[in-house]
């Protein structure tokens, strides 16, 4: 397998043709000076998957064959990362390690104690966290791009907790006050999983008290405090020793 997946929207047929073009086929021909006979891997970031041989190299395309094409089975539960907006050095770093570490749905929250703020400049945030999370999933071969959503306020994300511990989520608010461990809560048998983590500051009293009215378990993660933009990716790598996505 390439050590690199390449993400094209559609994905043709065995035996087929597909070029590879606009950004994509600039970083493979140019950046990465992929040549004809050499063997890639092709995904749409939905789940389908393509092995393909160059039959043609250009300045800013490639001509891939395709030899073979299949579905990938997404990781099940599901998991979505709530992430309060970490200090931009480490913001994009964030996105970066939790796609890495298997996140579906990454929703960019505008906590109480956030230094970031984006509120005026939230679709240029959400477009960066967007362009690295596709990076990051290129470079680690995920069949599918996960998801940034819009940026959310403390309401939205108190609302979506509601809705998703109705529907049989576990959701787990990380916090050094908790006094439930992460191993403690019903992993195996959750329908999906949500995961929020707070800001540099922490959470506040007031979003932690409105986040477990709604069903969230507020849970500490383990016995050091994690900054913000790490503690996703190591709450992910846990959960993929905890349930069945691995």
């Amino acid at each position: 397998m390439a050590a690199t997946v390449f993400y094209l929207d559609e994905i043709p047929e065995p035996g087929a043709v597909a070029v590879l073009d606009g950004a994509e086929g600039r970083h493979a021909a140019t950046v990465r000076r992929i040549r004809a006979g050499e063997a890639i891997t092709l995904s749409d970031g939905r789940g389908v998957m393509a092995e393909t041989e160059v039959v043609a190299a250009q300045k800013n395309q490639l001509d891939l064959l395709v030899r073979d094409r299949r579905r990938a089975v997404p990781a099940s539960p599901a998991v979505t990362v709530v992430q309060a907006l970490p200090k931009s050095e480490r913001s994009e770093l964030a996105v970066e390690l939790m796609t890495e570490a298997g996140a579906d749905v990454i929703v960019p929250w505008q906590a109480a104690r956030c230094v970031s703020n984006w509120e005026a400049k939230a679709d240029k945030g959400v477009t960066k966290w967007r362009s690295a999370v596709r990076a990051a999933a290129r470079q680690s071969r995920r069949a599918y791009i996960p998801e940034v959503t819009a940026l959310q306020r403390t309401p939205e994300v108190v609302d979506a907790v509601r809705a998703a511990t109705a529907q049989g989520a576990v959701v787990a608010a990380l916090h050094e006050s908790g006094t439930a461990t992460f191993t403690g809560l019903p992993w195996r048998s959750a329908s999906a999983i949500t995961l929020i983590v707070g800001p540099e500051g922490g959470l506040d009293e007031a979003e932690l008290a409105a986040l477990a009215g709604a069903g969230a378990e507020v849970v500490r993660l383990g016995p050091t405090v994690l900054r913000t933009s790490t503690a996703a990716a190591v709450a992910l790598g846990a959960l993929g020793a905890l349930t069945s996505r691995w």
